[in-house]
């Protein structure tokens, strides 16, 4: 598949745009007019610079208001269409983008129209350029795909054919199934868009909603499909408005940009075996990424610190055993049940504790780290004497260090081995048995690319976001899971007002790891015995909860003694209590009754709030 992204899609200088667009691995790009408007370099300039990059100018966009008008304005819009196909010729393109007419257009008159593309095809056939005629879902007249398709059949002329763009006809709720009865080869041009369910004016949505492929809610794999079964081999490009994705670095835009349509092509074979079966042969070769299963669990958790004194008090108050330290790095390793917490110190000065690493249990290591570097992430360099454990790892959006662990029946690591234990081993019983989940914050640039990210290199999947009150603003929160819950990774967006400003993370939104445990009361009697300080929660909240749930009176006293949380739904209880933050990370700690499914999310305004008066008045 041949791929191309629109100029329009990053910030910077179309210099700027071009390499990054080039260093991301795309075939070719659209170049915006705008873009080039503004350049202080020519047009030859820019087919230079596109040679040297290995990229292809495939379309150049976009000329409006050309249909639907009078004569003498038509006079006029010939006019201009020349002097752009003169230019592109200095550019070296063959191929401009149309739109349906939106500000000129008077005459509701199909026939109309399609002789006025045929007298622009007639015109663009001298400069040896094609007119890819694109229906705007806000379109005076013409605002549906077929519709437009129908006017360029009335046209009737070798160079003049229509461009698809997924946003124009999944916006309007079009039947895009209708792609596949047009001819292959009248399909000049094809845009990817995906983007948000709202409920707002299309053109407001178009202009700053969009997103890449997988970030949105609609099924774009099956709207490829359409475009595959029609015979279409052209390029796929994206033309994404966006506003955050024109404040961003344009590198960082141009590889989440990539790695989308890398989903998006695999996704749509996958489907196209579903649905055509293994043997259905198109024109287009899609490609496919090596396939991995989702993970089994967490395997460890990371807190990065200069000091971390009190990180290693919290987890020997919650009853953690100290295994050690590591035989070659100032790294110590705390275990409980299955629940491993890597306390890690190097090359961290003046960083205050912060969840730095996750490692998720995979069936095998070696494929998933070729399926998420082919998905364009980064590699983690690490350091490995000749017998240590080598671990494969990569780096998620937002820094953490990701690393894939090989799945073991009995849930041991072989890793742990190189920690040489210098302490007395607990006594008593693991009350907490393993990782239950884990919520990160994340930069409000970069949360679809993250979303897109977790799902596309580890197969979690994606839950409705929901949005909690805190003291200073909303914060949005989206679960990426596994389907049978084993791996449970909270997303969040924090107000900006609690975004992280640097290294010392004192007044970053706190991120936290929740351990689950088999008796919670229990387990918060022997804290509360080794010294640990509860978040404090407010007495208002257990008269709310006695409102709620008519708790036992033993029950209710008991949770309000300990400061610890309660949730029930159909399916069972949630039983939970969380610690004091310490730089950035707090943690949690949780009870799952039956089948209680959620996360307390009632109680998550709560917490917030105790959390914040905690900030202000310690």
């Amino acid at each position: 598949m041949r791929t191309s992204i629109a100029t329009v899609c990053l910030s910077g200088t179309l210099e700027e745009k071009m390499h990054a667009c080039a260093n991301a691995g795309f075939d070719g790009i659209e170049i915006f007019e705008q873009d080039l408007l503004v350049s202080p370099h020519s047009p030859e300039e820019i087919r230079s610079l596109a040679a040297q990059l290995g990229l292809s100018l495939d379309l150049y966009q976009p000329f409006r208001d050309f249909e639907g008008v009078p004569e003498e304005l038509l006079a006029d819009n010939l006019y201009r269409a020349e002097a752009k196909f003169r230019l592109m010729q200095a550019l070296g393109m063959d191929l401009m983008l149309l739109c349906s007419n939106v500000g000129t257009a008077t005459i509701d008159d199909d026939e109309l129209a399609a002789a006025q593309l045929r007298r622009l095809g007639d015109l663009a056939a001298r400069y040896g350029i094609r007119i890819a005629y694109e229906a705007l879902a806000w379109g005076t007249f013409v605002n549906d795909f077929e519709h437009a398709m129908r006017i360029v059949d009335l046209a009737d002329h070798a160079n003049i054919g229509t461009c698809l763009d997924s946003f124009h006809i999944l916006s309007r709720g079009w039947d895009p199934a209708g792609i596949e009865k047009i001819p292959a080869e009248k399909i000049f041009f094809v845009q990817l868009a995906d983007a948000p369910q709202l409920s707002m004016d299309i053109l407001s949505w178009s202009r700053h909603y969009r997103v890449f492929p997988g970030e949105g809610a609609w099924e774009l794999d099956k709207f490829m499909g359409h475009l595959v079964r029609s015979g279409y081999n052209g390029v796929v490009s994206l033309e994404i408005f966006n506003d955050v994705f024109r404040q961003a670095d344009e590198e960082r835009t141009a590889v989440d940009a990539m790695r989308s349509l890398i989903w998006l092509e695999e996704r749509t074979s996958v489907h196209l075996v579903e649905t055509d079966g293994p043997d259905a042969c198109f024109p287009m070769q899609l490609a496919t990424l090596p396939q991995v299963a989702e993970p089994t669990g967490f395997n460890f958790a990371e807190v990065k610190a200069e000091n971390t004194e009190h990180v290693q008090q919290l987890l020997s108050q919650l009853g953690f055993t100290f295994r050690g330290r590591h035989c070659t790095k100032p790294v110590q390793l705390w275990t409980q049940g299955q629940a491993r917490i890597i306390i890690n110190e190097q090359q961290a000065r003046g960083l205050e504790p912060t969840i730095a690493a996750l490692a998720f249990d995979v069936e095998d290591p070696l494929v998933a780290a070729s399926r998420a570097l082919q998905l364009k992430a980064t590699a983690v360099p690490r350091q490995s004497q000749a017998n240590e454990a080598v671990l494969q790892a990569v780096k998620a959006p937002d820094s953490t260090e990701i690393f894939l662990c090989e799945a073991t029946p009995d849930g041991t690591a072989a890793w742990t081995d190189e920690f040489a234990t210098d302490g007395a081993a607990r006594s008593g019983q693991d009350l907490i048995t393993h990782i239950d989940h884990v919520n990160l914050a994340q930069p409000w640039q970069h949360f679809d690319e993250s979303v897109l990210f977790y799902e596309s290199t580890l197969s979690l999947a994606p839950r409705p976001s929901t949005e909690v009150p805190s003291p200073v603003g909303l914060v949005r929160s989206q679960v990426m899971r596994t389907e049978d819950g084993n791996v449970r990774l909270a997303l969040n967006i924090a107000p900006l007002v609690m975004e992280q400003p640097g290294p010392s993370a004192e007044s970053a939104y706190p991120q936290h790891i929740a351990f689950g445990c088999t008796d919670l009361i229990a387990l918060a009697r022997n804290a509360v015995a080794s010294g640990l300080e509860f978040l404090k929660i407010p007495a208002n909240y257990y008269a709310d909860l006695q409102a709620r749930f008519r708790l036992a009176p033993e029950l209710l006293a008991t949770l309000q003694e300990l400061n610890l949380l309660y949730d029930r739904d159909d399916q069972g209880e949630f039983l939970h209590f969380y610690t004091a933050t310490v730089g950035s990370v707090f943690f949690e700690v949780v009870e799952r009754r039956r089948s209680y499914d959620g996360y307390g999310a009632p109680n998550a305004p709560v917490r917030l709030s105790a959390q914040y008066l905690l900030s202000k008045h310690g």
